[in-house]
């Protein structure tokens, strides 16, 4: 190991081993794919930097040598179709390995990388392509986004060029009755291409786009670097609230170098292990588990490019590929909760972590009944890395989300930007006087939003909690989520993780729905557990458990059954969309 991370940061520790400083250094050069792939490419080329496989039966180790070569001759692609430093870059991939390719190139070039889900519709993408000036489109072929790209693209001038990615197969070839691969005519799919002579072999012939891996097959590996500086823009996401458009959320190269503390010390990541974050690319998720922290630390990561999550799927993969450290959103270790987790083996398993939603209590003693080890909960944004969390070598409190970082500062404020006292709900905000690494530079092109989030040396999370006497902070929910009802404040996780222990609940989802009288009532959206029925009946029992369970004005006085919940591509569940479909 060269000890890369070292050289970026100052750390301190108790005689426990709990940080307790971490300030990051970040030169005025600094360069993600400079300074930390191709460094360990020249110095230590045969360190795996990937393992990646998909349904089919393809699989793929990179080695950081096969990192550098394969961003590079990406990059020499790019710069000879017109991509150039400055340049907004839509990124469209899912899980192909073509990401860490295009992301690593992106960053040499001092383009600016746009990731998105595949999920997008028309509207979306126009706000999209327009409200950034996206000069060109890196998309995949697997599903229908290239022809609803093609649907608008003549809509938004500022598009040069549509380069299309041959998933070859991203877990959607279809099987015959055997389980035999039926892929497209004239195509290859699984296990014949794995292997160095398999990266980027298929072709993606489609009107009026270029093909991305002919081309980057076809490219020199020879690059000239280009000189950036990590105060530049190097990438943007589209962060949805529950209204108007999505904000676009702009980060500078030390946001790569915020995740250091992502990976090193809540991640816990061991660089001779393997690493697997369960994310989708299009989502902020992905670079805080799959590619700044992880490479920097010097680790391996894991990935799986598949369509529909399948937990035994997932939990078979820990043993095929000797996983050593997990992190997915608590919704997917529930999924895996409801397989027999006990006839799997986990021993590979060292390390496991959750973010993304509040780890209910029973989910929490759970995973350590069956696995024997602790999920270590923590908490940050697409504005941000890490910000609050539970770290290695501290003892987590089940249904708390840690405390501050050493990185940051962080306070829980009141609406008059006073400090609240624990046990009193505010608004979780941090401080940027001076700005430190890894928060955002701004919203782009909305002074008025970004004036709004960040002001008076701070910026607003928009998220809700409260501190305990020992500073572990609970979350409450966001702004939008919580529920403001005959003048109490009512935070959705409460109530779930209690309703969760009911045994008829298997999952659910809580809301404000308006009343004329109390102005927002408690509305559960449940999926029961089998064998359960949703009638009057049951709808009066769990409001009675949450009676006696919490205080009694938060029950949910609208209980709904249904079949499943609505979710992201990576399985947060979507309130927003059940509150706009109860607002019709």
């Amino acid at each position: 190991m060269r000890k890369i991370n070292e050289r970026y940061v100052d750390e301190a520790y108790t005689e426990d081993g709990v940080l307790t400083k971490f300030d990051i250094k970040a030169p005025e050069s600094f360069n993600f794919a400079y300074d930390v792939v191709d460094d360990i490419a020249v110095n230590d080329p045969d360190r795996r930097a990937m393992v990646w496989c998909n349904p089919e039966g393809e699989q793929h180790t990179f080695t950081f040598a096969d990192m550098k070569r394969w961003s590079d001759k990406t990059a020499n692609y790019l710069a000879e179709i017109g991509v150039k430093k400055g340049d907004f870059v839509l990124v469209i991939l899912r899980r192909h390995y073509q990401f860490w390719f295009v992301a690593t190139a992106l960053a040499k070039l001092g383009a600016v990388m746009v990731p998105a889900t595949f999920m997008l519709k028309e509207h979306d993408l126009v706000y999209r392509l327009q409200g950034a000036d996206i000069s060109t489109v890196i998309a995949t072929d697997a599903g229908d986004i290239a022809q609803v790209i093609d649907n608008v693209v003549d809509e938004c001038p500022s598009v040069k060029r549509l380069v299309l990615v041959n998933a070859a197969g991203g877990g959607l070839t279809p099987r015959d009755e055997a389980g035999q691969l039926l892929p497209p005519e004239g195509q290859m799919a699984g296990p014949q291409l794995s292997g160095p002579d398999g990266v980027c072999a298929l072709s993606a012939p489609r009107e009026g786009w270029l093909d991305f891996n002919g081309g980057v097959r076809a490219a020199s590996e020879q690059f000239a670097p280009v000189a950036t500086s990590v105060y530049d823009p190097m990438l943007m996401y589209f962060s949805s609230g529950t209204s108007g458009n999505p904000k676009m959320v702009l980060h500078d190269g030390t946001y790569a170098l915020g995740h250091l503390i992502t990976a090193k010390h809540w991640h816990n990541v061991n660089p001779e292990g393997i690493h697997f974050t369960i994310a989708d690319t299009g989502w902020g998720k992905a670079v805080w588990g799959k590619f700044y922290g992880q490479w920097l630390m010097e680790a391996c990561v894991f990935t799986y490019d598949f369509d529909r999550f399948v937990p035994a799927d997932i939990l078979d993969l820990v043993k095929e590929h000797s996983i050593t450290t997990l992190c997915c959103p608590p919704t997917m270790y529930r999924l895996m909760m409801q397989e027999d987790v006990d006839s799997f083996d986990l021993s590979s398993l060292e390390y496991c972590t959750t973010a993304g939603e509040a780890l209910n209590p029973d989910l929490f003693d759970f995973w350590k009944e069956h696995t024997g080890l602790t999920i270590f909960e923590g908490f940050g944004q697409t504005e941000t890395p890490l910000t609050i969390g539970n770290l290695t070598n501290t003892t987590p409190r089940s249904g708390s989300m840690g405390r501050p970082v050493p990185l940051y500062k962080v306070e829980i404020q009141r609406e008059d930007g006073s400090r609240c006292d624990p046990g009193e709900t505010g608004e979780i905000c941090i401080c940027i006087n001076p700005h430190p690494a890894g928060i955002m530079k701004e919203y782009y092109r909305d002074a008025g939003k970004t004036a709004a989030a960040m002001h008076d040396g701070w910026y607003h999370t928009g998220d809700t909690a409260w501190c305990d006497e020992d500073g572990y902070f609970w979350y409450v929910g966001r702004n939008d989520d919580v529920i403001k009802s005959s003048g109490y404040r009512i935070g959705p996780f409460e109530i779930e993780s209690v309703m969760l222990e009911h045994d008829a609940v298997r999952e659910v989802a809580v809301t404000g729905v308006p009343d004329p009288v109390r102005n927002m009532v408690v509305k559960a959206t449940v999926v029961l557990a089998e064998g359960w029925k949703g009638d009057e009946a049951l709808t009066r029992e769990l409001q009675k458990w949450v009676k006696n369970k919490t205080a009694p004005y938060k029950y949910p006085r609208i209980v709904e059954y249904v079949d499943e919940l609505p979710r992201t591509v990576n399985g947060k569940i979507r309130r927003v969309a059940i509150r706009e479909a109860d607002n019709g």
